[in-house]
């Protein structure tokens, strides 16, 4: 009689049951709450610093240098600058500071000099009056319907040439550095409140 298969017999033995491959997968767990922190796109920071015009002799301060940045949603990085024409040799650097910290944003740094000397008007050089009377010269060749400047104009134009130090650069990266810093903390302080 041929022989027939049977558990236990010849043949090949029976395969033990095994579970499935399923069921020996581990599951993943949740690995608690260690999240990244969450920076909101959306903030605003403002610093200023008391400083000393170039040609003081007191060394009282008598203008104050303000910094102010912004940022509001955006996909990529986008800069603007709103600053004084004293200021803008410093631009760059500034600029590059702030692409180092900042990856997002639509971003605006305004910078100022406001002076904070007596009232008493000082006459303004006549090496300057001569510079502005040709600007205006050259503005009229090609803008005759321009207006001219006041007396006012050539006042504010007058302090604004006094008002920054030689040395200003290294104060003013020095409140780009700390507005920055001020942005980052405000941006995360609102990403926490948003994912609450």
């Amino acid at each position: 009689t041929a022989l027939g298969w049977r558990p236990g017999g010849c043949g090949h033995p029976a395969a033990p049951d095994r579970p499935s491959r399923a069921s020996t997968v581990p599951q993943a767990r949740p690995q608690g709450n260690k999240s990244m922190p969450v920076y909101s796109m959306t903030g605003y920071a403002s610093v200023q610093h008391s400083l000393s015009a170039a040609d003081a002799d007191s060394g009282q301060p008598t203008a104050r240098l303000g910094l102010e940045i912004r940022s509001v949603n955006s996909r990529f990085l986008d800069l603007t600058f709103k600053m004084p024409e004293e200021l803008r040799p410093h631009e760059a650097a500034v600029r590059d500071l702030v692409m180092q910290q900042l990856k997002r944003g639509k971003v605006e740094i305004r910078a100022h000099i406001e002076s904070t000397a007596d009232a008493t008007l000082t006459d303004p050089s006549p090496k300057l009056l001569q510079r502005l009377s040709s600007i205006e010269d050259a503005v009229h060749v090609w803008l005759p319907n321009a207006a001219p400047m006041s007396v006012a104009d050539v006042l504010r134009m007058s302090t604004s040439q006094s008002s920054a130090p030689a040395d200003i650069a290294p104060v003013l990266l020095k409140l780009a550095k700390t507005s920055i810093q001020q942005l980052n903390d405000a941006r995360a302080r609102e990403g926490a409140r948003l994912a609450d």
